[in-house]
């Protein structure tokens, strides 16, 4: 089963386990298996399923190494009574389209998805007596919502530790409050000076220096690896839920088996679309995934001219969680495109490392765009959509997927094709923004704004949310980009 290999070449061939353990391979690239076309699920048997036998198919056939009692014990301890929903995510009517809720779990945000399951696959990979004796650092950058959802998933988990960094002033008040407050005594949370590619690229340059590793492994007995989507173990399960959501569609009566499904993803680092073409990929009948960006629109400039070009301002927006110019899951889904070329996926982000740019094939963007639509909006459109979802559907949007409901709002409809917003966060992630989209009263606090937002639409603010109130912070070091390597090496000492 040594079917995972890197994007970048096939030199070394792992497990899923092994690719899990590791997260990032040896070269920089990003962990693949050829074998995820041999996979073709049945979409039918799992029509009225309950979402756990449903991760229980897709997960056996991405990650083939577990068995199905350990896939079994996964899925219950992930998806059980932590998230609010039974349905886990469940699918809503929003006018003629619908939306996905993803922000049910108990971080309030798409990720808990993937990252309630990572760390019970992540605590199954220790394979030999070598790797029972290690410890693992969980090391992640984060552009808001991974950081509190990889630290509520790992916290006091035995044999880990985990060490997060969130660029200072970057994130919502409320989620660096969730990061700040995180209670475990296994985990360490800093703000960097820079932005959130400063960061991870910091990450994957701290992943790459072989000497720190072998430093960390001798003293500490300590290996690291991530929660970001650049792990495949944190992306597998995210797949779960485009069937998920299809199925639902079946039960509706909005389609039948095997007519086509369109998706609307607000993204920044391209996880979360790409799922959706990892689900493509099993059979499920994806006619067109569109991507939806914020002003830092490098995934629309990618997707219309065939560059991508990172030398470009950074903006800061209301959507902070997609304030992302270096999208690094989109190394899998153009190595999958070229055909596997993994010669032709070294050159290109050969030359986005060091030109900072690369030029794709005309052909091999052609064929991307045969199934990658694309759009953006600015902040006066990301406010303009939350305002008009709230008024012509009584349903109140985050400001990230407000970015997905205004690019579809101005998709071409094809009438025969229902059309799936994923709804990726809370909007109680972010009160202020979404209050001042909804013309109410911002003054105070944003435990105010939740206030006041709840009463002005009848919804309720996640407990774990409104209680960070009270909590006391205690974590506040903000540190250089330059300094994250020995901030980590500190954290291994102690675990």
């Amino acid at each position: 089963m040594n079917t995972f290999h890197s994007t970048r070449s096939t030199d070394e061939m792992l497990t899923a386990r092994q690719a899990i353990r590791r997260g990032l391979a040896a070269d920089g690239g990003l962990y693949v298996s050829d074998a995820i076309t041999e996979h073709r699920i049945d979409v039918a048997s799992l029509v009225g399923a309950p979402y756990q036998r449903i991760a229980a198919t897709v997960l056996g056939a991405l990650l083939p190494d577990y068995d199905e009692a350990e896939l079994a014990q996964c899925i219950a301890e992930a998806y059980g009574e932590q998230w609010s929903d039974p349905a886990i995510t469940p699918l809503k009517p929003l006018g003629d389209d619908y939306v996905l809720e993803l922000f049910n779990g108990p971080t309030s945000a798409f990720k808990d998805v993937a990252l309630q399951m990572l760390p019970r696959l992540m605590s199954r990979t220790a394979t030999n007596a070598k790797e029972r004796d290690e410890r693992i650092m969980i090391l992640t950058a984060t552009s808001g919502d991974t950081g509190k959802a990889a630290l509520s998933g790992f916290a006091d988990v035995p044999g880990t530790g985990i060490t997060v960094f969130y660029p200072q002033g970057k994130v919502s008040p409320v989620q660096k409050l969730q990061m700040t407050t995180q209670s475990g005594s296994n985990v360490t949370v800093a703000a960097v000076r820079g932005n959130f590619d400063d960061a991870q690229s910091a990450v994957k340059a701290i992943f790459a220096d072989h000497e720190q590793a072998r430093r960390l492994a001798d003293e500490h007995h300590v290996a690291l690896s991530s929660a970001n989507s650049i792990n495949i173990g944190r992306l597998a399960p995210q797949v779960v839920y485009y069937f998920a959501a299809y199925c639902q569609l079946v039960e509706r009566g909005a389609v039948s088996v095997g007519d086509g499904v369109e998706f609307c993803v607000p993204t920044g680092n391209f996880g979360d679309v790409l799922a959706g073409y990892y689900a493509k990929m099993l059979g499920l009948p994806v006619k067109h995934l569109i991507v939806a960006s914020d002003r830092n629109k490098v995934l629309f400039d990618f997707l219309t001219t065939g560059t991508y070009d990172r030398k470009r301002p950074f903006y800061q927006t209301i959507s902070p969680s997609m304030d992302i110019l270096v999208s690094s899951n989109l190394e899998r889904m153009l190595y999958y495109m070229a055909d596997r070329d993994t010669r032709l996926v070294n050159m290109m982000m050969n030359d986005l490392a060091e030109e900072c740019v690369f030029e794709t094939p005309t052909p091999l963007l052609d064929k991307i765009r045969s199934l990658f639509g694309c759009g953006w909006a600015d902040e006066t459109q990301v406010r303009e959509a939350i305002g008009s979802c709230w008024n012509d559907h009584h349903y109140v949007i985050d400001p990230h997927t407000a970015c997905g409901y205004f690019v579809m709002q101005r998709m071409p409809r094809d009438p025969a094709t229902p059309r799936v917003l994923l709804s990726t966060a809370s909007p109680y992630k972010f009160p202020r923004a979404v209050s001042e989209s909804l013309g109410l009263d911002t003054t105070g606090t944003d435990f105010t704004c939740m206030d006041t937002l709840a009463k002005a639409t009848g919804t309720t603010a996640p407990k774990a949310l409104r209680d960070l109130e009270w909590a006391s912070e205690r974590f506040d070091t903000v540190i250089d980009i330059d300094h994250m390597g020995e901030l980590v090496s500190r954290a291994a000492a102690h675990l």
